[in-house]
């Protein structure tokens, strides 16, 4: 399986990221999630969220996720990008790229992998007033 992980603190380009898309003949499904920061956070307004991280080991619980995203689905390349710093309103904090060779497979690998990575990552979040 293709993996790419890329922790910034550069704000995310999603077409550029979808131009350098690698062909999979195999693959019939290409899923991408995209994680916009909402003006609300604890239902009182924002600016921004304030995005920090362990990113030793942030990687490693990363490479750990793949690990077994590989074991799970038969997925064929996985993308993820995850902003570092102060994320503005509107903007994305997290983008994933999954391609398989079906979409319930790629849906279902991106699902599980944002749930396993919110409850295992090391990166911690401030609301920006």
């Amino acid at each position: 399986m293709h993996r790419e992980l890329l922790i910034t603190r550069e704000p995310i380009d999603e077409p550029a990221l979808v131009a350098s898309r690698a062909a999979h003949p195999q693959c019939g499904a290409v899923v991408t999630f995209s994680g916009l920061v909402r003006d609300r956070e604890s239902d009182s307004g924002i600016e921004a969220l304030d995005y920090t991280a362990f990113v030793p080991m942030a990687e490693h619980q990363f490479a750990r996720l793949f690990d077994e995203l590989e074991q799970r689905w038969p997925v064929a390349s996985v993308r993820l990008v995850h902003r570092l710093g102060p994320v503005a309103v509107g903007e994305a904090s997290l983008w994933i790229e999954l391609l398989a060779p079906h979409r319930a497979e790629a849906l279902a690998a991106c699902q599980w992998l944002i749930d396993e990575l919110k409850r295992v990552v090391p990166i911690w979040k401030q609301a920006v007033r």
